[in-house]
């Protein structure tokens, strides 16, 4: 089997498990969703979902989060993980937002990227999501799925595997791959007990055939 093949059994088997993968972080707001993504940071979105929901339902605009105290912020997202460093990254990104973006969540990496508590990333979550840029982001679950299935290597960190996921597929494709390596990591491929028997890619899976 060559590379194209893999390549192509690879997305037809994507495509035919997880046709409509998604982003499953609720938001309805630009600067909401900024916050969400960076609130999932060692954390699930369906705990950030618990955490926002209310959170945005009460604070329904830029303003009234920029004017919440960090105290206040802590309080409503306490359940989440590292929420002390998570209240500040809100307080910073709230701010700059309306000071040096005129209140709207910027699509230029740079920019993105210059905001607390957002990094690579976080950025190109936000890009894909919001702006359709083409983008590749690389969590934890696309880092270990890309590994088991051999398209980067063990050693590669997550530039390194975003550089080299975003050179095997086209681009046009990417945005739809991500969530797709996502959710195949998080509810098939998972870090404990994966589902290896049932998973049609078991063939080319350095996990499976290790065993």
């Amino acid at each position: 089997m060559n590379e194209k093949e893999k390549l192509l059994i690879i997305q037809n088997y994507l495509d035919e498990i997880l046709p409509d993968a998604g982003c499953e972080l609720t938001y309805s707001s630009d600067y909401g969703f900024l916050i969400s993504v960076m609130l999932s940071a060692q954390c699930t979105d369906k705990k950030v979902n618990a955490v926002t929901e209310p959170f945005f339902a009460k604070y329904k605009s830029l303003k009234e989060v920029d004017e919440l105290s960090i105290e206040e912020v802590e309080k409503l997202i306490k359940s989440l993980g590292l929420y002390k460093n998570k209240a500040k990254n809100i307080k910073g990104i709230t701010h700059d937002l309306i000071t040096k973006f005129d209140g709207k969540v910027p699509e230029d990496k740079e920019k993105l990227t210059s905001l607390p508590g957002v990094g690579n990333k976080t950025a190109n979550v936000v890009r894909a999501e919001l702006f359709k840029i083409p983008e590749f982001p690389v969590d934890t679950h696309v880092e270990r799925v890309s590994k088991r299935l051999g398209l980067v290597n063990e050693n590669d960190d997550v530039l390194k595997i975003e550089k080299k996921l975003q050179k095997l597929f086209d681009e046009k494709n990417w945005i739809k791959l991500h969530h797709q390596f996502i959710h195949f990591g998080r509810y098939f491929c998972k870090a404990i007990s994966p589902k290896c028997d049932e998973c049609k890619l078991r063939g080319i899976c350095k996990k499976t055939s290790q065993k």
